[in-house]
Parts: C-alpha cells; structure tokens; sequence
C-alpha cells in the first residue's frame, strides 16, 4: 500500500464527511474508539478482494459457531449478514486527533485520485435530519421472557449448564432509516471504546458496544469479557454508591467468574504453557448509560499460532455463551425466537503483521436496508441466582440508548 498524510483540524467532523463521502461503498468498517489519545480506523473497499498478507477488516457473526462446533440454526433471521465475512481495504484511514494518515492501494487509487478525494470530502455537506420516532416491537412479551428464564433456571439446577447467555429481540419492520446518522447518534449518546459501523452491501451495523473480545499484540494475547451490569446514578455519590454494591453483588460477580473461567479454559487451547493469567478480576467501569464489571485475561501464543486457530479457540466469547459453552449454545438456540446475526459476534481488523483487534458486539442495531428490517437484541447472564423480574429490567436498562435514539 502507499501512503499519504495530511494534518486536521476537526476530526470528528472530517469522520462525518468520510462516511457520508464513501456512504455507496460495498464494504465500510469504521473503528471507533471515542478517545482522544487513539486513533479511528476507516476501510474501504468497492469489492470483497481479501490478500492475506495485507490489512483486513471485517466481521464474524455468532453464528460461525456451526462451522466450529457440530451446532445448527433455524431460528428466525431478519437481517441476513454472511456469516464470516473479511476484506482488504483499497483505501484505509488512520484518523488521529491531529493528523490523517491514508493507506491505499496503488492498483486502484494514484495519488492524484487521493488528492481529488480529499478535496472533495473536505466539502461534502452533512444534512442533519431528524430520525424521528420509529416503533419497536418486542419479539416476545414479558410474560414469556420471564417464563423461559425460569425454565433455564431449571436447566442451571438440574446441572445441565452452570450459566447461559439468554436474549431477546425489538424490531421494527418497513422502516426506511439514514444508517449513518443514526449512528451518530448512538455514539453521541453512548460514546464507547469499541464503536463501529459497518456496512456490508445493503445490510448495516451500528454499534455502540464497550466490549473487547480479543486483541492480539505480539505473542501476547488478551480478552477482557464484560459481565456484571448495574444502572449509573443521579449524583457522584449515588453513583460511588451504585459500584461498590455492584462490586459486591455476589449473583453479578459469580457471573463474571464464571465466565472469567471460561475464558481462562479457550485461551489455554492455543496458549504457550503456564502463561494464561487472570491481569484484573471483576473490575468496574463507567459507561454513560451503565457501570459494568470487566475482567481482562491474559496469555502468550507461539508465532506459528494462526488468527484462524485463535478463533476456533475462543469464538464464540464466553461472554455471550455461558458455561459449559457447547450445552448453553445449544439451550440458547431452543430458547430464543431469533438468529441473533452480528449480534454476539464481532467486528475488528487483522494487521499485516499479524496484530489483531477484535469487539463483542452488544448495544448495537443491525439494519437490513432491502428488507427495511431494524433490529437489536439485548439479553444477560441467568445464573442460579437470577431474578426473572430484574433480568427483563436489565435487559430495558441495557436496550436505553437504542430506544432513545430512535424516539421510544
């Protein structure tokens, strides 16, 4: 790839202008971080071209697990994403807080094309709409979201599973939406570590998830699964408050370890011997709608190792399982009324050097823009301990940013 770098004067503008200029494109992936020491990836491409050797972008959704365990799914798909699904960019942005470095392929763009480009998205006009309200339906009635978590927790009891990842889907159907700016929007309200939008074709991301699933720097490898949710407070003190019962809640922190374990479990698959490490047990955060409890685990792997192998390992993430992995997948695929797409999957790149990062999807919408289908899945962990009441109400505080921003 070539190379060319400019200085900026407003990112988050130049961010806009970039989507809105490259909004016809076969295949965007834009990583953003929303931190101002970090810089945001955008790749582009008008074909699914994939060169091993160099960059790619893409996705995996959960339901790849068929291809790495003997599983299935039937369940209901609104939006139709492929399930594994990576490119190499022609053109990519490195977008820092003062400078813009673009990659591109020689092949297709020169540098006279890169100039015009830049010219041009320079003044590109963002039309502000309004979004407006748009009616979301729940794909189940509280009355039988309470009904199947009691019977899970029927499951957890007769030992079938110690734990399950369960969610439920809200949609709206012949909706006719601007991806980007309801994008925006998301990440204005709800400005995470891991946001992306990804357009794929016709069909749409727009995620607003704090999750990382794994990132690999060198040889060492990390996964920083999130369980453990409580609403954030009216006050610094209520909210002080809000995080050290979190921090104590015995249900919330035997999820996390749970998982935690798990997590430990995949990673020693593919890891060098005795390097699997928990670095931070049931840490809080602060996100704008929630405080959360996050683990980071951590491990080393032979360079031999592929990013194909690590996959295999570890995906789907613990996370948005449940343990044993194999018997909640398939509990999950019994109980829940819809395929759940990109939702519990991933988004990320590979570097050409090997380096990857990639997301857990949550807090996001998937839109499938043919079908005018908008929908998004939110969900928890039901343990022994689990309240039925309070696992729906958990699952509405989790569902907030969404359906505020789309007028509900």
């Amino acid at each position: 790839m070539e190379q060319f770098c400019c200085t900026i004067q407003d990112r988050s503008l130049l961010e806009k202008q970039l989507l809105t200029y490259f909004k016809n494109e076969e295949n965007v992936v834009f990583l953003n971080s929303n931190e101002r020491d970090k810089r945001n990836l955008l790749a582009v491409s008008s074909t699914n071209q994939l060169n091993d050797t160099d960059w790619k972008f893409g996705f995996i959704t959960y339901d790849y697990k068929n291809k790495i365990e003997e599983l299935n799914s039937n369940n209901f798909d609104g939006i139709s994403f492929p399930e594994k699904h990576l490119f190499t960019p022609e053109i990519l942005f490195e977008i820092s807080e003062q400078e813009l470095v673009i990659n591109y392929n020689a092949l297709v763009y020169s540098a006279i094309d890169i100039a015009k480009i830049i010219k041009e998205v320079e003044v590109v006009e963002l039309v502000q709409t309004e979004i407006g309200i748009i009616g979301i339906n729940s794909r189940i009635t509280k009355e039988n979201y309470i009904n199947k978590v009691k019977q899970l927790k029927q499951h957890i009891q007769l030992g079938n599973i110690y734990e399950v990842n369960y969610c439920q889907e809200y949609f709206a159907e012949n909706v006719t939406i601007d991806p980007i700016l309801i994008y925006q929007e998301l990440n204005k309200k709800s400005p995470t570590p891991f946001s992306c939008f990804v357009k794929c074709n016709d069909k749409y991301l727009l995620s607003a998830t704090p999750e990382r699933f794994i990132q690999k720097t060198g040889e060492r490898i990390i996964s920083q699964p999130i369980k453990g949710t409580i609403k954030r407070g009216g006050n610094k003190e209520e909210d002080n408050q809000l995080k050290h019962h979190l921090f104590n809640d015995v249900k919330e922190r035997s999820e996390n370890v749970m998982i935690v374990d798990l997590v430990r479990n995949d990673l020693s698959k593919i890891a060098k011997k005795g390097s699997v490490n928990v670095d931070e047990l049931c840490g809080i955060y602060t996100f704008p709608q929630v405080h959360q409890m996050i683990s980071t685990v951590s491990a080393k792997v032979e360079k031999e190792v592929s990013f194909d192998e690590i996959i295999k390992a570890t995906f789907p993430m613990g996370s948005m399982t449940g343990a044993p992995k194999i018997r909640a997948m398939e509990l999950i695929e019994e109980f829940e009324e819809t395929k759940r797409g990109l939702y519990a999957g991933t988004v990320g790149y590979v570097a050409p050097n090997g380096n990857f990062d990639l997301n857990v999807v949550i807090r996001s919408l998937q839109y499938n823009q043919k079908d005018e289908y908008l929908s998004f899945i939110v969900g928890g962990a039901i343990t022994a301990l689990s309240d039925p009441e309070k696992e729906y109400e958990e699952c509405l505080l989790k569902a907030k940013a969404m359906l505020e921003v789309l007028g509900n």
